[in-house]
């Protein structure tokens, strides 16, 4: 007990303020103390908290050693260390001596020499973890830039600490020495389309700056060492100099002559040669051509220029037998030359109005669904002013086209006809129900027998005016679907109504192919005008999410020939002729990057493809119009 009691009366200053505690444990007296009792109180509570007492009393020793003791080193230039803009420095290297250890960070600050690094840092400094510092890099600016360095115990900018130390630097402003170019652009003589790049390097002092100048005019942004022309035109051919400026004046380079020459161009080649036609009398006639690189076209007829038939395509309107029957060919030319196409013969007959070629059919085989994927067919039925009725038929085919090998089909197709400006349908079909007369019109058309009764198709007949059909699914269902519109009249007259314009407005994805059938039946060519709208429906009607760039081919389904295509219509004033003539919309401008195609077809089947150039996709629509 006595040995408690003595204890407790020896540890009573553990319970004395921090402040005092900390007053008292600086005294060396006390750590001696601290120490022999050390043993003593291994096991008791009171032994722990002097241990931790120890403890603290070493840290605080440590740092009255590195506050007081330590000195900044710099080597092997002591502060200041005075330098020359322009000129690299010797690296100067910085430490603490003094210490009862080697510091293991540094925090750096004030202002560090422009183009100057202290260990990687720069401006107004920051943290190096380490034990020394490096001072290196290039003065670029004149001035006393003063930094202030501490030394710390642990990485981070932690632990006991040193004084704060200051190092400076004086930086004198260099004699200034006028630009001299060691390397000057040279000449290049390139292809069109080529890329070009000048190079140019130049000493002085201080370092000079840059500007490219073409036939003596500077060239506004070009402040580079080297300057580049990418995909060069003929105009960008002359001379080309570099001006090196700094403070003590301006150095011209030698002069580089830049020679680009124009593509060597090949004399033109026809890739569509114009057809030979049958049309009937009073109709139009249209002869295509298409050659590469050719700048000028001259048709002739019999032989003989034909005054103002300057165009790739040649469109004779309203003809007759003794002003248009003949042979025709076009002389495609260009800077190289010339090339003659191959003769089309031009047949004109007499036939009766229900033997002249018309559309009797329009097709879409495409992805229908919810939103922007309704698929959406239009026709008219003309002319406006004919009366009667044409009767249709008119099916969206899903189920039946799994029999074709197709995968992924619309299940429950659903169709609805609407006459333009009738809110109220003119008939609905979910499931057709396989009637016989549906099954004999089927028939009667040409078209397929349909093996699935969810299916669906409708009957009716129409009056001269537009209408449209749209298909869906189910609820939210999507899936391939085909679309058909026929003409199914069995006996006409020269009055009778027909389809003289039909189309479709649907999505179309990236990388897709949206085709669109038409089949023309009759006993002559017939000229119809075939367009691949995107572009036009944004800037017109406000649709958003167009095809910016539609390209619109044109097939022979009986034979698998392409026969023309279109990318960009070039605001040719013979389609826009030809769209006035039937009604259709003109496009927004002569530059917009829709397709148009104006062509004389003979009886058959044809199918129209749009897709986008590129990664061009979608809202599109696609129209066929007949032609008088």
């Amino acid at each position: 007990m006595k040995i408690v009691l003595s204890l407790q009366r020896h540890l009573a200053w553990l319970n004395l303020p921090a402040a005092i505690l900390v007053a008292l444990l600086q005294r060396t007296p006390v750590v001696r103390v601290a120490a022999s009792a050390g043993e003593i109180l291994t096991s008791s509570p009171a032994g722990a908290v002097l241990k931790a007492t120890v403890a603290v009393l070493g840290s605080l020793g440590a740092v009255h050693s590195l506050a007081g003791a330590t000195t900044l080193v710099a080597t092997p230039t002591a502060s200041p260390l005075r330098v020359t803009a322009g000129t690299a420095i010797t690296n100067v290297t910085m430490t603490v001596t003094g210490a009862q250890s080697q510091p293991a960070s540094f925090s750096v600050s004030g202002t560090i020499a422009p183009g100057l690094t202290v260990s990687g840092l720069s401006g107004s400094g920051g943290t190096v973890n380490g034990s020394f510092l490096t001072l290196s890099g290039t003065p670029t600016t004149a001035g006393t830039f003063n930094l202030t360095v501490r030394a710390w115990q642990n990485p981070g900018a932690k632990g006991d600490t040193s004084s704060l130390f200051t190092y400076s630097v004086i930086v004198a402003a260099a004699t200034p020495v006028r630009p001299v170019f060691t390397l000057s652009p040279a000449s290049q003589t390139v292809a069109v389309g080529a890329n070009v790049t000048f190079n140019s390097t130049a000493s002085g002092t201080p370092l000079p700056t840059y500007q490219w100048r073409k036939d003596g005019v500077d060239i506004p942004n070009a402040t580079g060492i080297s300057f580049t022309l990418t995909n060069v035109t003929l105009a960008q051919a002359g001379v080309y100099t570099v001006v090196a400026t700094n403070s003590a004046g301006a150095t011209t380079s030698n002069s580089a002559t830049l020679v680009v020459n124009g593509p060597t161009v090949a004399a033109p080649a026809f890739t569509t040669q114009p057809a030979s036609l049958t049309v009937a009398a009073g109709s139009t006639a249209v002869l295509n051509s298409t050659a590469t690189d050719a700048t000028t076209y001259r048709w002739q007829r019999n032989g003989t220029d034909i005054a103002g038939a300057t165009s790739p395509n040649l469109v004779l309107k309203e003809v007759t037998a003794l002003a248009h029957a003949g042979t025709y060919r076009v002389i495609a030319t260009n800077s190289t030359g010339s090339t003659t196409s191959s003769t089309a013969t031009l047949v004109i007959n007499t036939v009766a109005a229900t033997d002249t070629s018309r559309l009797i059919n329009l097709s879409i085989l495409t992805t229908a669904g919810p939103g922007a994927k309704v698929l959406t067919v239009g026709a008219v039925v003309g002319p406006l002013n004919f009366s009667g009725t044409l009767p249709l038929v008119i099916r969206a085919v899903g189920p039946t086209l799994g029999a074709f090998g197709l995968s992924d089909v619309l299940a429950d197709p659903v169709l609805t006809l609407n006459a333009s400006g009738v809110s109220t349908p003119v008939t609905t079909n979910d499931n057709w129900g396989g009637g016989a007369s549906m099954i004999a019109a089927f028939s009667s058309v040409g078209a397929f027998a349909l093996s699935s009764p969810l299916d669906s198709a409708a009957l009716s007949s129409a009056t001269p005016g537009g209408y449209t059909v749209q298909v869906t699914g189910k609820d939210t269902a999507s899936g391939l679907v085909l679309a058909e519109i026929y003409d199914n009249s069995t006996t006409r007259t020269a009055t009778s109504p027909r389809l003289i314009n039909l189309s479709t407005l649907t999505q179309i994805d990236a990388g897709a192919t949206l085709a669109v059938g038409f089949v023309l039946r009759g006993n002559t060519a017939r000229t119809v005008l075939v367009r691949g709208i995107g572009p036009s429906l944004g800037t017109i009607f406000g649709l958003g999410g167009v095809m910016t760039d539609p390209k619109l081919e044109l097939f022979n389904n009986d034979t698998g020939a392409k026969v023309t295509e279109n990318d960009n219509w070039g605001g040719d004033a013979q389609l826009m002729d030809a769209a006035a003539s039937v009604g259709a919309f003109a496009l927004a401008d002569t530059a917009t990057k829709d397709a148009v195609l104006l062509v004389t077809l003979p009886p058959g089947a044809y199918s129209a493809r749009v897709g986008g150039v590129g990664t061009s996709a979608g809202t599109a629509i696609i129209e066929v119009y007949e032609l008088p």
